[in-house]
């Protein structure tokens, strides 16, 4: 407690008191921070008064106007991220920005004023129950830059946390939750990519979070944090991936309607919509979910979904909307119509091309409520924005890892013989396990190690980025995720990859999906003898896979071997030529049964 001799009026006592009391509480901090190594004055402040709000903490300035380079100050060198190249991405000041299922605001806060922390174990309040920290950051100095941090659960528990922050200007375009054109600097501005990332990591799950104490690592730029909340009572029912952003169209003033088939059912149903890989906004003007009759047909009046209330809703780049809560019977085992107007002009979007199924384009005008098929005479083989249809209640999902095999490719079109659409009927038609959703989230030409798609730009490759780019937003962040299977790598082999960079590639897959608690499974890679590159070289690397996988060196929880179900004993390097499609490489429609038939599906369970 502080105390003074002096004899002073009761006003000047006040004043005096207080200028003693902080020089000796500064004297204090300033001791700790010394005795203390990698804590500042500041951060010593920030333990003694516990944990703020990140806002509070603020240090850092990352935004300029074009107009007023010189205000910011990201990098220490001067250089910062363009306010009006933000804007036109659709992060504006305050907004809250879905990514990879975790709610983020972008700070509320006008160009030239300090809008992000540098990471030096600043203690952050942050509340919530969930199954992942999630981060909106970059890194500085040229590399990435990682560092590591403490999460203080309500009930007193802690556990320590690697947080990664790839470089702002020279980390991956594969893995950035927005690329903005430009770098303003107090010299002019440059035509250089600017990238942000959303980056997540693993907590307990059932325990609510209190706070969390950053890493110390100055290049780290937090500009928000939250808890990924868990979905209580979701099953995902359908899904696909994003495999990139090719042209389409272009599609103005167009409603979309897209047929997409359930796995499970329920009574209520929510769509979930991702501009992946954009470098701008899309807006959806109305959306409605229907049962389908026939074609482009629905049975019954379609029914709108709403968006926080609104009949639309404004996508970021990069970002993803989930529609609200509706009151809809979702059949199992169903095809569902999902029409969306764009009001706007999309000359590109991100798509997955492969759908296996025919879905429709409208003439001018919103027909998202017709129940006819008149307003759509334009067939769509791909199914752009719509990611995600999620069912009420259920046991949760099972997510189904692959490539073009996974895919369905070469299977019947429109007859959802994929091998995912056979192992979810099974599903439905036994008591023994529970009825988990079967996500679907195979891209055709897909990789273990390497991207097909860069992860950024215009491109017509839709073959995606790689597993390891991909799984955090394809597996992780997927609504219920129970288990799932890792079913890929033969396109790697194929094209050169050593079975040694797949095995490594599939080892860290495993260990991530562990990490966040999840059932973890192997399948072994497919024959293809035949196929043009599959040359005797390629199929011993393939083998050296198969091997790794069975052996358990992999920490697999467990293995579905199926190549041992569709090779041909005669000559084991290729398909059996009844389950072969007639290129050598995929199966076709009784081989896709047959590896569906093969799962049991105890191994399902976590």
């Amino acid at each position: 407690m502080c105390s003074h001799t002096q004899s002073f009026s009761g006003r000047e006592r006040e004043e005096s008191e207080l200028r003693r009391c902080v020089g000796s509480s500064a004297v204090v901090l300033a001791l700790f921070a010394a005795l203390v190594p990698g804590v500042s004055v500041q951060a010593a402040t920030e333990h003694r008064a516990g944990p703020l709000p990140l806002g509070r903490l603020f240090d850092n300035t990352a935004v300029s106007d074009d107009a007023r380079p010189g205000e910011a100050n990201f990098d220490g060198s001067g250089a910062s991220l363009s306010a009006q190249d933000l804007s036109a991405a659709g992060w504006t000041p305050g907004r809250t920005l879905t990514v990879q299922g975790a709610r983020l605001t972008w700070p509320k806060r006008r160009p030239g004023r300090p809008d992000n922390v540098r990471a030096h174990g600043q203690h952050v309040r942050v509340r919530g129950h969930g199954d992942a920290l999630a981060f909106l950051v970059a890194g500085t100095g040229g590399v990435g830059v990682s560092g590591t941090g403490t999460v203080f659960y309500a009930d007193g528990a802690r556990t320590s946390y690697t947080l990664t922050a790839p470089d702002w200007r020279t980390g991956p375009l594969a893995t950035k939750a927005v690329g903005l054109p430009h770098i303003n600097t107090p010299g002019g501005q440059l035509t250089e990519q600017a990238r942000l990332y959303v980056m997540t990591v693993p907590i307990l799950a059932g325990r609510a979070v209190a706070s969390v104490q950053l890493p110390h690592a100055g290049a780290l730029h937090v500009f928000a944090l939250s808890v990924r909340a868990h979905s209580p009572g979701w099953t995902g029912s359908w899904a696909t991936a994003t495999g990139g952003y090719p042209t389409v169209g272009p599609w103005t003033d167009r409603t979309l309607r897209l047929v997409v088939h359930t796995s499970v059912g329920g009574p209520r149903v929510r769509l979930r919509f991702d501009n992946t890989f954009a470098a701008a906004p899309v807006r959806i003007g109305s959306a409605t979910v229907a049962v389908q009759r026939a074609g482009a047909a629905a049975r019954g009046t379609p029914v709108r979904v709403s968006f926080r209330g609104a009949a639309g809703v404004r996508i970021p780049a990069g970002a993803q909307a989930y529609s609200d809560p509706l009151r809809f019977q979702v059949p199992a085992d169903a095809n569902l119509l999902v029409s969306f107007h764009l009001p706007g002009t999309v000359p590109a979007a991100p798509v997955h091309r492969l759908a296996r199924q025919r879905s429709y384009v409208s003439g001018p005008g919103n027909h998202t409520a017709d129940r006819s098929s008149s307003a759509y005479p334009t067939v769509l083989t791909s199914w752009p924005l719509l990611t995600g249809v999620d069912v009420g209640g259920g046991p949760g999902s099972v997510v189904l890892l692959g490539d073009s095999i996974t895919d369905g490719d070469k299977s019947t079109m429109d007859a959802n013989r994929r091998w995912p659409d056979v192992l979810a009927t099974r599903l439905l038609r036994q008591s023994v396990v529970p009825r988990y959703g079967v996500l679907n989230q195979g891209i055709s030409g897909n990789r273990v190690v390497s991207d097909r798609y860069t992860g950024d730009g215009v491109s017509s490759d839709t073959a995606g980025v790689s597993v390891l780019r991909r799984f955090d937003r394809d597996v992780l962040a997927q609504t219920s995720a129970r288990t799932v299977v890792v079913f890929e790598g033969v396109n790697d082999v194929r094209w050169g990859t050593t079975a040694e960079q797949v095995i490594a590639g599939l080892r860290e897959i495993t260990a991530r999906g562990h990490a966040r608690g999840l059932r973890m499974l192997g399948a072994t890679l497919l024959p293809c003898e035949g196929e043009r590159r599959c040359t005797a070289a390629v199929d011993a690397e393939r083998v050296k896979v198969n091997q790794w996988i069975r052996s358990g060196a992999a920490g697999f929880d467990g293995v579905l071997d199926f190549d041992a179900v569709v090779r041909d004993p005669a000559r084991p390097s290729r398909i059996l030529p009844a389950y072969d499609s007639g290129d050598h490489l995929h199966p076709g429609d009784a081989g896709l049964a047959a590896l569906a038939e093969s799962v049991d599906l105890r191994g399902l369970v976590p």
